[in-house]
């Protein structure tokens, strides 16, 4: 375990070098967007002189860079700060909508990671046939389109024509499981569809790219079925790239939801961090877009950690 640790290690620090590099990036981009919020807040009719004393009330009268270095001082110490809107801790007002984003993210995911992986073993599996060929065309049209397109085709289909689902999910901590699986089903459904080309075409592609190995030629010589040679011999060989791409892709479940959560008026992380920019509470929109640069850091160390936990020769690249 001790070259694994190793690498835990040198991936963690380059993850905080990225971190930090993002933070800056997330300053800077907030402090160009337009308008101010202490107008906003006071309204057109505030003097100059009301203006200037909640801007000295909020510390926006503080230079930038002095500002980003407090703000990455109270990060580092676990304080997100407050709302500059509501005057609300920011961690208790991420905390639900949090909360909210992890369980569609992972709602996504159990429908998303078995059917590509499923897919992409039977398409590999009758490679070339009417089946891979209606698989591939399905999926690479479900990702040519926009989220926000497939958001509303499922709305007018399942919610206007049919209403089996509601087109607003309405959800809070008082919502039942039950009800909260079924009135995030058409969010879920469109990150599913998103999602899966990706993950179904790299296992499918890893597959037959180790179809061509003498050992899975010996295997046939030996009078296995297909679907063994692929399952019991091929997949455990084909699980790094499949174990990056599905990780990519989970990470994009969580930070790419924000189209998704817009258009159904999902109450998660991304929806708050929308109308926190219309609102121009900028320790909010920090807060939100810090939170999703982690997870997609975290998830892809994780990525590596897995990749080379299955393939043990990723730790000594020639």
């Amino acid at each position: 375990m001790g070259p694994i640790l190793k690498m835990v290690a040198q991936r963690l620090a380059l993850g905080l070098l990225t971190l930090f590099a993002v933070s800056l990036i997330i300053f800077l981009s907030v402090e160009m967007l337009p308008g101010d919020i202490t107008e906003a807040i006071l309204g057109q009719g505030a003097t100059p002189e009301t203006v200037a004393a909640f801007r000295r009330e909020l510390g926006l009268d503080v230079p930038a860079h002095l500002r980003y270095l407090a703000w990455l001082g109270d990060i580092a110490q676990g304080d997100l700060g407050r709302s500059l809107a509501s005057k609300r801790d920011i961690a208790e007002l991420i905390g639900g909508r949090l909360m909210n984003t992890l369980f569609l993210a992972s709602f996504a995911a159990i429908i998303a990671v078995p059917l590509a992986v499923t897919l992409g073993l039977l398409s590999a599996l009758y490679r070339n046939s009417w089946f891979d060929r209606g698989i591939n065309l399905v999926t690479l049209s479900s990702i040519s389109f926009p989220e926000f397109f497939i958001a509303y085709a499922l709305i007018f289909l399942f919610a206007v024509q049919w209403d089996w689902f509601p087109s607003i999910v309405n959800v809070n901590s008082d919502t039942p499981f039950w009800e909260r699986v079924y009135r995030c089903i058409l969010p879920a459904v469109t990150l599913t569809l998103v999602t899966t080309a990706h993950m179904m075409r790299m296992t499918r592609a890893a597959i037959i790219n180790l179809m061509a190995s003498p050992y899975i030629e010996m295997a046939d010589l030996k009078g296995l079925t297909r679907l063994r040679i692929i399952v019991r011999h091929a997949l455990p060989n084909a699980l790094s790239p499949i174990i990056n791409v599905i990780a990519i892709n989970l990470a994009y479940l969580v930070v790419g939801v924000v189209l998704v959560e817009v258009v159904f008026v999902y109450p998660g992380l991304g929806q708050l961090m929308i109308d926190s920019v219309s609102k121009r509470d900028i320790p909010v929109v920090q807060a939100a877009c810090l939170i999703f640069a982690v997870t997609y850091i975290l998830l892809n160390l994780l990525a590596d950690i897995l990749s080379i936990l299955s393939n043990p020769r990723l730790l000594h690249p020639r």
